[in-house]
């Protein structure tokens, strides 16, 4: 029988499998959940990967699902660990086959998803009742319609992404001993997914915020050999003070770097998304993705904006007239965002946040 949407449900599983960025928008939901719903138990169905970053926020059971069992692997298996339960609600927050295969492992009495707009990939067919409200949004404001469509229409928008003591001891030592500026150069790897910037201009930002500010700089990433190229590439061009982590930190390792960062600079990214729950003032930018839908939620004021003007250039339309989070994919797209563009955004991020500006050169 569906749940009562003004009664409190005693179970409620919350079904998104990744990525970093998106995943740390479930936290708030998470907290919210806890706060105003505290005797519902609360599970959630999540990436081996993702669950590195989230598996600690308290109060939540955590079922982990590996890609290397495969999907049939993984559909069998989880499965198998809810054979014995039964959930009030189902919260099905990824709108992809994979989730959707995984969902029918999970037997709930009510199954929200998207709504038509948004639940691409067929989710509708594993799901009975559609969020409510307006399709154009954020992310983070399409998560918590899901609690509306619960019967829970309020908000705790903090993350509170828990930052382990080895993970503190991970990066001690390592980083400027004076306040410095992050950058995170690069996007995930994907096919036609043009979200890089150049290392040049990365470099131009970082030694302007030197010279101007004082700042040092931490160079953020992966292991894979395009950040380790950028990496490089940055750290020879800016006479600033360079702790270069890439590839050389876990994710919690990561967070740590980011909450200790006076600002934050990258594209539409993980970590992006992290330094943003971090409270850390992010420069976001935004050529090939609509900042208005994935941009650093707290921070938008800060984006670097050229979507519309890419938009435009590729499809000859505005914003309006295409579908909400139609990507850019033209491999040169990026371009339309300048050094200037960031350098402004900088000077506006570091006076709101009391950073004051040095003028003149910085001492070493």
């Amino acid at each position: 029988m569906p749940q009562d949407p003004s009664t409190p449900p005693r179970s409620i599983c919350l079904l998104r499998l990744s990525a970093i960025g998106d995943c740390s928008h479930v936290a708030p939901v998470v907290h919210t959940l806890r706060e105003h719903w505290p005797e519902t138990a609360i599970t959630w169905v999540v990436g081996k990967t993702e669950y590195r970053l989230v598996g600690d926020l308290p109060g939540v059971e955590f079922i982990v699902v590996d890609k290397g069992d495969g999907l049939f692997g993984a559909v069998r298996k989880l499965r198998g660990e809810l054979a014995d339960r039964h959930f009030d609600v189902l919260l099905h927050m990824q709108a992809s086959w994979r989730a959707n295969l995984l969902s029918t492992a999970i037997r709930a009495d009510t199954r929200i998803g998207f709504d038509r707009p948004r639940a691409r990939n067929g989710q509708r067919w594993f799901t009975h009742r559609p969020i409510p409200g307006p399709a154009r949004v954020h992310v983070l404001d399409g998560f918590f319609q899901f609690l509306q469509a619960a019967g829970l229409d309020a908000r705790t928008l903090r993350w509170d992404l828990p930052v382990p003591a080895e993970a503190e001891a991970e990066v001690a030592g390592r980083l400027p001993a004076r306040p410095f500026l992050a950058i995170s150069p690069c996007s995930s790897i994907r096919a036609r997914n043009f979200r890089n910037w150049s290392a040049t201009q990365y470099a131009a930002v970082a030694e302007y915020a030197y010279q101007e500010y004082g700042l040092a700089l931490a160079l953020t990433g992966g292991p894979t050999a395009l950040e380790r190229e950028y990496a490089d590439a940055i750290a020879a061009a800016t006479s600033a003070p360079v702790a270069d982590l890439v590839g050389r930190t876990s994710l919690k390792g990561l967070l740590a770097v980011l909450q200790q960062a006076t600002v934050f600079v990258g594209p539409d990214s993980g970590p992006l998304h992290l330094a943003n729950a971090s409270g850390v003032p992010v420069v976001g930018l935004y050529a090939t993705s609509n900042p208005q839908r994935t941009g650093p939620y707290l921070n938008l004021e800060y984006v670097a904006n050229r979507y519309p003007e890419a938009l435009k250039a590729e499809l000859g339309r505005p914003v309006e007239s295409v579908r909400w989070g139609r990507r850019v994919r033209n491999p040169e797209a990026m371009d339309w965002i300048s050094v200037a563009d960031v350098v402004e955004r900088l000077d506006a991020a570091l006076a709101d946040h009391g950073v004051p500006r040095r003028g003149g050169a910085a001492d070493g």
